[in-house]
């Protein structure tokens, strides 16, 4: 990432790794429109592991049908999804030359190149991918996610506000929303906003991990720490404490200073 991507607040520069360290994503790589996946951690070996049969499959489909933009859209995915990006990004753009005017590749490219740290090229892409007319929320909240990862968290609330419009109490836009007010260090704004997103889906991993992370962030700790472990393998759950626990520490350490 380069270091313009670096000129946001105090906040933002603490917890963007922090975000990264707890894996938060499952993710979003998942990917821009998995919530966390927004602020681009990597997909879980076990996800890529699973990914690979099906990654081997598209690669063939994909080297017979190069023209093919559903084919292209699959193998986009299946890459960015098993971790590889850059491969992402370049299958994605052919395709994009081909077929300029198809919206969902101009979706999903706009994802990869969020993913691989083009931020600002991946959000001019993503404008492309809806119009006025048709706006489509999931690209609105990936726009805003791409500019929370730019610094630009006022102008990313604007964008989630009108996803929110479109789509009211989407768990996973609010989940966006709150951790954009994390960035800005809005701490109870942060709560009460990651608070609706679990309210409305409590099973999600995702938003279950982003709400601990602000409890977590307010001394809640043993609050977080139960959301954080559920539904978890023993080790996993684990892991991800301890994630918690020492972002918690270097933040306070920080605080301190």
């Amino acid at each position: 990432m380069s270091q313009r991507f670096f000129r946001s607040s105090s906040p933002a520069r603490v917890l963007l790794p922090a975000l990264l360290v707890l894996g938060l994503c499952g993710c979003q790589t998942a990917g821009l429109e998995d919530v966390t996946g927004a602020l681009g951690s990597k997909p879980d070996t076990t996800r890529a592991a699973e990914a690979r049969p099906d990654l081997d499959g598209l690669r063939e489909r994909y080297r017979a049908k190069q023209n093919d933009p559903q084919v292209a859209l699959a193998y986009g995915k299946a890459l960015r999804e098993s971790g590889q990006r850059s491969q992402a990004v370049a299958v994605l753009e052919q395709a994009v030359l081909a077929h300029s005017g198809n919206k969902a590749l101009l979706a999903a490219y706009g994802r990869a190149l969020a993913d691989n740290g083009n931020f600002q090229q991946a959000f001019d892409v993503l404008a492309k991918a809806h119009t006025p007319e048709d706006p489509d929320w999931r690209i609105l909240s990936a726009q805003g996610a791409v500019l929370d990862q730019m610094g630009r968290n006022e102008e990313a609330q604007q964008y989630y506000a009108s996803a929110l419009k479109i789509r009211p109490d989407e768990p996973s836009v609010l989940s966006n929303l709150g951790l954009s007010y994390v960035l800005q260090n809005n701490l109870p704004k942060a709560e009460q906003t990651l608070g609706r997103a679990y309210e409305r889906n409590s099973r999600d991993p995702r938003v279950r991990a982003n709400f601990a992370l602000v409890l977590g962030l307010q001394g809640r700790q043993a609050e977080a720490e139960i959301l954080v472990k559920a539904d978890l393998p023993p080790a996993e759950a684990a892991a991800k404490v301890n994630a918690l626990r020492e972002m918690l520490a270097k933040k306070q350490q920080r605080a301190d200073r």
